[in-house]
């Protein structure tokens, strides 16, 4: 008896579609392509990572980000005028921060949505080599093994009364942070033998589970990519400076 058993996508917006987004983002915010007739793409493309984590009902990621933005605007416009040198450091540390944050958490939320094997699927559909995708398999479990390697040497090191209120934290920083960086290494060992064990390497066509396939939002978001693509690059015909 033949089953066909077809999982749904975890999030709103497909693979492809997360990847241009971060991939926009990262150019035109991060690297502030466009100057200053990109102003208004440039704050869609600030808020379009925290609309996704409210969309796919992430409420932790959520509000860390919404946090995280608010007191990074404050400190920024706090930090103008006339500045001390210690002030003018931390205002450009501010700067870059600022500037780093919409692609973090647009990163932070295709980790958080996009399953190993469905990134895998859309990379099929896009016809990319296997020499791009299993790095990037890789990639998607090695954080999520890290941070629960990081959180079992925690309670190790709690139970040994290893902590920063407890007078050790030289102590903390050695017993956690090098045995973290030993692990990562072997953890990255190991996830690479496990993505060749399941026959990532063969080259051949393989089956998928998941439906990956692009819907309404995936349509607008491309649309917008396109089009703000489309303005950098001949948006200087059209834009009037004030």
């Amino acid at each position: 008896m033949d089953y066909k058993v077809n999982l749904k996508p975890t999030s709103l917006i497909d693979p492809r579609t997360k990847l241009l987004l971060l991939f926009v983002i990262s150019v035109y915010v991060l690297g502030g392509t466009g100057g200053e007739k990109m102003k208004v793409f440039y704050w869609i493309l600030v808020f379009i990572p925290v609309l996704l984590l409210l969309s796919d009902r992430r409420w932790k990621l959520f509000l860390i980000s919404v946090l995280v933005y608010g007191c990074s605007f404050v400190a920024q416009n706090l930090l103008q005028g006339d500045l001390t040198a210690l002030q003018s450091v931390l205002a450009l540390t501010v700067y870059v921060f600022v500037k780093f944050l919409p692609a973090v958490f647009m990163a932070r939320y295709i980790m958080a949505t996009t399953k190993a094997s469905e990134f895998i699927a859309a990379g099929k559909k896009m016809h990319l080599p296997d020499a791009i995708l299993i790095p990037i398999s890789v990639i998607f479990r090695y954080f999520p093994t890290i941070r629960e390697e990081y959180g079992s040497i925690r309670d190790a090191m709690k139970m040994r009364g290893i902590f920063m209120g407890g007078g050790k934290a030289s102590q903390m920083v050695e017993y956690r942070l090098v045995p973290l960086l030993a692990d990562s290494t072997l953890i990255g060992e190991e996830l690479s033998a496990a993505a060749l064990c399941r026959g990532l390497e063969v080259g051949v066509e393989r089956t998928c589970i998941w439906q990956v396939k692009m819907r309404f939002l995936d349509h607008v978001l491309i649309g917008f990519c396109i089009l703000t693509i489309f303005w950098s690059i001949f948006g200087g015909l059209f834009y009037d400076p004030i």
